[in-house]
């Protein structure tokens, strides 16, 4: 089950509604949880569900799911599997035919995608890429090879320099919407091309959860 991205009131309301009845819920960071929860006006038992204990704790889970308990899985925020823990849960629940489903609700890189003004018909989410620098260059020479379209990626502020540099040199100069702490109290959406991101950015410390999201167009530098 998907929860907010930021502003808290934008969880749904079947959301809540199944939050509340729920046995045990799941969530990737227990303390957040409890906050959403708090503010839900929410009593519920939490199971602490993170990328390091995943495969254990699905096990457990699905045990819990068998014996007729109902079990609601939450990341710290966003939608489960994507950039965070769930998707073992998810492919044991289907190997061992449980019934399941999937809430829809709010994802960062859709909202950055539609925040870019980018084309929106053809595009790849590619979350995060490898902390190795050979890995994530390896992994775009691969989308360079590929048809242009608008690509998605999630970054750490302190590897967006380097990430930025990588860009540039592979896939060329791209027009970009970097887009920081979406729908939260700070958000903000820089547009321009890689080259210019990577000149503010040269001395200018940047924090936060960031999307970056590049046009398949480069900017022509011949104007």
């Amino acid at each position: 089950m998907p929860t907010p991205i930021g502003n808290l009131d934008d969880i749904t309301l079947r959301a809540i509604e199944i939050l509340g009845r729920c046995d045990y819920i799941a969530a990737e960071d227990t303390r957040k949880a409890r906050i959403l929860l708090d503010h839900l006006q929410i009593k519920a038992r939490l199971i602490s569900f993170h990328v390091k204990n995943e495969r254990y704790m699905a096990d457990k889970l699905i045990d819990r799911i068998e014996r007729g308990q109902t079990i609601s899985l939450i990341s710290e925020n966003g939608m489960p599997s994507i950039s965070d823990p769930g998707y073992t849960l998810i492919y044991k629940a289907i190997e061992r035919d449980i019934p399941m489903d999937v809430l829809p609700g709010p994802s960062a890189f859709l909202a950055a995608l539609v925040l870019s003004g980018f084309p929106v018909s053809g595009f790849a989410f590619e979350g995060f890429l490898s902390h190795s620098g050979k890995g994530r260059r390896r992994r775009l020479r691969k989308l360079a090879d590929e048809i242009p379209r608008t690509l998605v990626f999630y970054v750490s502020p302190h590897r967006l320099q380097v990430f930025l540099e990588d860009v540039l040199n592979i896939l060329g100069n791209r027009k970009a919407a970097l887009c920081r702490e979406i729908s939260k109290i700070h958000q903000e959406v820089v547009r321009a091309s890689v080259s210019e991101l990577i000149d503010k950015y040269s001395d200018e410390e940047i924090r936060g959860e960031l999307v970056l999201v590049l046009s398949p167009d480069t900017v022509d530098n011949s104007t």
